[in-house]
């Protein structure tokens, strides 16, 4: 102890003087530490921190007090998020279709799971030797849920805008989904004859979303004509392959000002996820829910998968980096 009655001390290897007959806690609290917070070494050994308040500083103490370190709590609750096509506004994010569950029954399961407010239902003839036969809006209420009219299995313009046309004095449905489909093997759109039955339906009134390659110079094209929303496929439908071209995916949310949403190819929820996390207002499956093992479960997957995905995406995703960069500081090691 020195004549001042001080003693000296290292702490976290700088020179200190302090005054003699201090605890290791009230040291702690001149240098604005919380001791319920820190750990302390003293001269190589760990200091138990029940007796922090009875340990004397001594002359020739070497201290590393250490904490944990961060981010700090800037937690904050996340904002409604929706999204509009043709000034109808949605808070799900995912689009189901209606095809290959095995009935009624398993298929309004699965969209209760999946949570989605919109589904898709091709237009098909009434089956008119059994007129009784049960039907789709027997077990999903067309007032409750979207009803996206579709052109599943039509080739050219033509068919696709009769079909649309019968759907509209159906129902009075004006948002529908086109797809014009180029051949049965790949099932990839023909986008000559879909720019066109495009163009002829926007001009009657009503508000196409549209399955297109996932090109951005036609999905722009598309857009011009009257779509009201594109939507790029990620790879051949039914085919469960995910995204096969995250590039131009992303080139056609950049150019796009209507809504963009994957259609077609997703076969997991981390292929759902991927879609959200390059931006797209939406995603749009029916073979990976209904061909799952259990439908229902994966319904509820895709859900969870649609939200998270948004949730990146929203959040900003960190930038990439060559070489590792540690998450904790190097200063302060001990």
């Amino acid at each position: 102890m020195h004549i001042d009655g001080t003693v000296s001390i290292s702490v976290n290897g700088e020179h200190k003087r302090v005054a003699a007959g201090l605890t290791i806690a009230q040291l702690a609290e001149e240098l604005g530490l919380v001791p319920e917070k820190i750990a302390v070494e003293r001269n190589l050994e760990v200091v138990p921190r029940s007796t922090l308040g009875q340990v004397l500083v001594e002359d020739g103490d070497e201290l590393e007090i250490v904490h944990f370190v961060g981010g700090g709590d800037h937690a904050r609750p996340v904002d409604a998020d929706t999204w509009t096509v043709a000034g109808r506004t949605f808070r799900s994010r995912l689009i189901v279709g209606t095809g290959k569950y095995k009935d009624f029954e398993q298929n309004a399961a699965a969209l209760e799971a999946s949570g989605a407010e919109i589904v898709t239902v091709a237009v098909r003839r009434v089956n008119v030797s059994d007129p009784k036969a049960p039907m789709l809006t027997d077990y999903i209420d067309p007032k409750k849920v979207t009803y996206l009219p579709n052109t599943a299995g039509c080739f050219d313009a033509e068919s696709a805008i009769r079909t649309l046309r019968l759907a509209r004095e159906a129902g009075g449905w004006d948002l529908v989904k086109l797809e014009v489909l180029g051949e049965a093997r790949t099932l990839y759109p023909d986008m000559v004859e879909t720019l066109r039955a495009t163009e002829v339906l926007a001009k009657e009134g009503f508000l196409p979303m549209v399955y297109c390659v996932d090109d951005p110079i036609a999905a722009k094209r598309l857009e011009d004509a009257g779509a009201v929303a594109v939507m790029p496929l990620g790879a051949p439908i039914g085919s469960g392959l995910g995204i096969q071209n995250r590039v131009t995916i992303r080139l056609i949310v950049e150019g796009a000002k209507v809504p963009v949403l994957v259609d077609a190819g997703v076969g997991a929820a981390s292929d759902a996820a991927v879609a959200m996390e390059l931006g797209c207002d939406g995603v749009l499956m029916n073979t990976a829910i209904a061909e799952a093992k259990d439908p229902v479960m994966m319904a509820a997957a895709m859900k969870a998968a649609v939200e998270a995905g948004r949730l990146s995406y929203r959040a900003g995703r960190m930038g990439k980096r060559m070489y590792a960069d540690p998450s904790s500081p190097l200063a302060g090691l001990i």
